[in-house]
Formats: C-alpha cells, structure tokens, sequence
C-alpha cells in the first residue's frame, strides 16, 4: 500500500508538470462544468509512464492478492485490454511491468479505429481475445461510457471482461443515477472487480496539503453538488 501511496503522490505531481492534470473550468462530455481535468493523452514520457504503468501493475497485482485471500477483488485473467487510443502505451507498459515487478504473465491487445482490410485485417491487434479472460485499462471514468464501450468490443471479439482498472475514479453520480464504479462492477462479475489508482478524494487531500485553496474551494464545491457521497 506505501508502494501505491507514492504512485499516487507522483503521478499528481507528474501529471501537473505535464499539462496533464489541469485546474479551471472544463466541459466535460456529460456536459458537467468540473473545476479540474486529467488528459491522460499527454502523459507521453518516459518518467511519467514508468510512475503510471507502475502504479496500475501494482494496483493489479494488490487486487489479485485481496481476491485469493477471500476479499472482494480481481480474478484471475489472461489479456490486458487498452482501448484505442490512449490505452495502447498503458496496456502495453502494464504488460510488461507485471512481468518484470510482479511475476505475472499476460498477454496485451488493443483495438483500432477502423478495421483494416489488408494483412490479418479485423478491429483488434495483439494477443487474441477470443476465449479469454480480459482485464480493461481506462483512464479516466465520470460516467463510465468509454469503458462500457471497451465491454462491448471485447465482447463482440469473444472475449471475458473479468474487471477493470482505472487511472481516475472522479467519483462521480453515474449514468443510472448511482456510483459509476459499483455500475461497472455489475457489468464485469462483482465486488472489487474495478480498483482505481488515483480518485478525486485523492486530488482533494493533495491540494489541502499543498495549500492550494482557491483550486480546493472549487473541488469541494463540485464534489458537493456531483459526488458519490457513500465513498
């Protein structure tokens, strides 16, 4: 847990040095005016990608541990899916560090755009999904519609999403009107099948510790009127 307490730490830190995670006032796709936004798109260097594949490999390898013990977490699982486009670089990264940290060995893929009609064609590239257990890598989630969208393209190649795993939990009410974290539970098996890295609570006590309080008055406001009061 010290281990992920400090991915935390650096991934803020990194992600505001790199334009990444930003304060002010944003539209977002569900039409909410949020006060901060986190463009994982531009966590494009190394260093950065070391601090954020890292921290989702540990937050993976933490789960499938609580699981075999009998607390709610990840299963077992064969593939980790990055969406295109941004999820390619942290399924790949995450591939490879759970190998190397971990000892785990899974295979990664991804999804194209459009389908190519030439050489192996189809929409998916890397590992083959179909038959197997799949484990989703998402960035951020508000509402939780780019990840149902990752569900339903792993599921029309054949694939199993077991779970998912998210760089940011915002926290937020959800699409059905509940936790948008416990919806997607319900679509990939259960309980603890979606631990996340870094949540709004998490951005809240980074700008309370660093004494950013016109950017944390504006976060305690937006969580007030949209957050899921029960986390």
């Amino acid at each position: 847990m010290a281990d992920l307490e400090n991915y935390r730490t650096q991934l803020i830190e990194h992600g505001m040095a790199a334009g990444a995670l930003k304060y002010g006032t944003f539209t977002l796709k569900s039409g909410r005016i949020s006060p901060y936004f986190f463009n994982a798109g531009l966590l494009a260097s190394g260093p950065v990608l070391n601090v954020l594949c890292s921290a989702y490999a540990a937050t993976i390898a933490e789960s499938l541990k609580a699981a075999e013990a009998g607390s709610p977490g990840l299963p077992q699982f064969d593939i980790l899916f990055g969406p295109a486009y941004k999820g390619i670089p942290f399924a790949a990264g995450t591939s490879l560090l759970l190998h190397r940290d971990h000892g785990i060995d899974v295979g990664y893929a991804y999804d194209r755009k459009e389908a190519k009609d030439h050489g192996e064609g189809g929409m998916m590239v890397g590992t083959p999904v179909k038959g197997k257990r799949v484990l989703v890598l998402d960035d951020v989630a508000t509402s939780g519609t780019a990840i149902r969208g990752a569900i339903d393209i792993v599921k029309r190649e054949g694939g199993e999403v077991v779970g998912a795993v998210l760089m940011l939990d915002r926290q937020e009410v959800g699409k059905e009107g509940g936790n948008t974290i416990q919806e997607i539970e319900t679509l990939v098996g259960g309980s603890g099948r979606v631990p996340t890295i870094l949540k709004m609570k998490h951005l809240i006590e980074w700008l309370e510790k660093n004494g950013r309080s016109e950017e944390l008055k504006n976060m305690r406001e937006y969580w007030e009127k949209y957050g899921v009061k029960d986390t």
